[in-house]
């Protein structure tokens, strides 16, 4: 038996247990991206108005920050540039996420030791991990490069390799973390810090050059991306950095997997105290969150300060563009353009608190299906208590992010502060409604509960793509945020959400009514 026996069979395992979270990702990923070609061209539909649009951005150095620099007017570099370092973002948080749930989340559970029980090679549960996270990265080349090319995009081809180029390289990153750390969760978080690292470095680089040429943008795999210059006389030979990355980093991933033991670590976790602190199953649950909260509390202070900061910015960029104009306003719900683009930015953060919330309230799931859940509840704690303990921090840590983002917006704009906080804590509402959805899943169907994510996701794309598209109103009523008052500039309307609040409230009981009422996994 070699290494690597089982390798086929896991393989296929891997991508039967991702059959709904890898062609969700890829579906959005390639979504997103597909929709902008079209976008752009109903925005700046001449060449004029993209040559006008490109020489702003090259002296706007908070755009060049937060997006990256354009190198052509051309509508494949202007979609490049618009969603690249985001479908890349996608992209290595898809790729991080698979290799973490098969590598470190198996062995945290207990079942890689019973695969590893039969004839299965040391190395064949990475090498499955790696294999699944390239098959995922290279379905998405092939949407990305099949689609634009379809919309008369030359160049493509290097677009998709470089997305999937930068997945595959937080994939094998995520491999040596997954050795280095005893826990899935620590994992996750150490990967996914890196790669915030590689957006602020890519970040500071740009706003200090217009070409991409900086030290620090060379030094992230989000500016080996942009500096590949796709649809802009391509440089081929980035992808050899992408390649070189990956290789470097699976032989370390490998060698770090032959030399440990099942289970074990490189970093083993700090032992705890030896008489137990925590006293009640509330400050058990905050234990067990306050990292995801205080790093969404951080995320979403500092978006509201770079968004505030860009505000006036924006509205320069698109006040002689009628198009564009016009898509601000229909998301922002009012003709200022200003208040339009800080409207639009709010709801923005609304729909990305909606994943906060599904993500913390699903931390009931992952207790109960870990068998973490069965010790706590076997002591004097009812499951209401247990539940509510979470769902504090769910319903709670929403809010807080949303007011830290009002602040954010605050400190970047400096003016309308009570406006802007208000309009952030409006969007809480709706994100209520996300999560009471998410707990009534849980608590009636505890095996559908992770199509939360699946909600979650769809809402957003309905909140971001829909005023681009023009979609009809009945369809973006269909999500929670289309019946929120577009504030900072409109109207107060209390009955929507007063409507709002209700419905989370229910959605809230029959959540709790159906897990008090079923059977736990144990």
């Amino acid at each position: 038996m070699t290494t690597f026996t089982g390798t086929g069979v896991l393989l296929r395992f891997s991508l039967r247990r991702d059959r709904v979270l890898i062609p969700v990702w890829l579906a959005v990923n390639a979504l997103m991206v597909l929709s902008m070609p079209n976008t752009l061209r109903t925005l700046y539909g001449t060449a004029a108005e993209r040559a006008d649009l490109v020489s702003q951005l090259q002296t706007n150095a908070s755009f060049r920050a937060l997006i990256g620099p354009v190198f052509d007017t051309s509508l494949g570099a202007l979609t490049a540039w618009r969603v690249g370092v985001y479908a890349a973002a996608l992209a290595a948080a898809m790729s991080l996420l698979i290799v973490v749930r098969h590598t470190r989340d198996e062995e945290e559970s207990g079942r890689q030791e019973l695969v590893a029980s039969g004839m299965v090679g040391r190395r064949a549960s990475l090498t499955a991990a790696l294999l699944a996270a390239a098959v995922a990265n290279a379905v998405l080349a092939l949407l990305i490069t099949a689609g634009l090319a379809g919309q008369g995009a030359p160049g493509a081809l290097s677009f998709g390799l470089g997305l999937a180029g930068v997945g595959m390289v937080f994939a094998t990153m995520a491999a040596i973390v997954a050795q280095l750390t005893e826990s899935a969760r620590l994992a996750r978080g150490l990967t996914a810090a890196v790669l915030g690292a590689a957006f602020v470095l890519r970040a500071a680089g740009d706003s200090t050059t217009n070409d991409g040429s900086s030290a620090l943008t060379w030094l992230s795999p989000l500016g080996w991306l942009e500096n590949q210059r796709s649809f802009a006389h391509e440089r081929w030979w980035v992808l050899a950095l992408f390649a070189a990355a990956v290789a470097v980093q699976a032989v370390v991933a490998y060698e770090l997997a032959g030399r440990r033991d099942l289970g074990m670590s490189f970093l083993p976790t700090r032992p705890g105290p030896p008489t137990g602190r925590l006293a009640t199953v509330g400050a058990l649950a905050w234990r067990l969150q306050r990292g995801s909260v205080l790093g969404w509390s951080i995320g979403f202070f500092l978006a509201g300060v770079v968004y505030g900061g860009l505000t006036d910015g924006a509205a320069d960029l698109v006040r002689d563009n009628d198009n564009a104009r016009q898509i601000f306003e229909r998301m922002g719900g009012r003709n200022g353009l200003t208040d339009a683009f800080l409207a639009s930015m709010v709801d923005m953060l609304g729909l990305i608190a909606s994943l906060y919330i599904v993500a913390s309230v699903l931390r009931l799931h992952g207790e109960e299906t870990s068998g973490r859940a069965e010790p706590v509840l076997a002591c004097a704690v009812s499951r209401l208590r247990w539940a509510a303990s979470h769902l504090t921090i769910a319903f709670g840590g929403s809010a807080l992010i949303m007011l830290l983002a009002g602040l954010g917006f605050a400190a970047g704009y400096g003016r309308q502060i009570g406006p802007v906080l208000g309009a952030c804590l409006l969007q809480v509402t709706a994100v209520w409604v996300i999560g009471g959805v998410t707990l009534l899943l849980y608590g009636l169907a505890p095996r559908l509960a992770p199509a939360a994510w699946g909600i979650a996701v769809a809402v957003l794309l309905l909140g971001w793509i829909g005023p681009a598209l023009n979609a009809p109103r009945i369809v973006l009523d269909l999500s929670p945020f289309g019946h929120l008052p577009k504030l900072p500039g409109g109207a107060m309307e209390w009955g929507p959400v007063c409507a709002l609040l209700a419905l989370a409230v229910l959605l809230v009981t029959g959540g709790l009514a159906g897990l008090r009422r079923r059977d736990l996994t144990t």
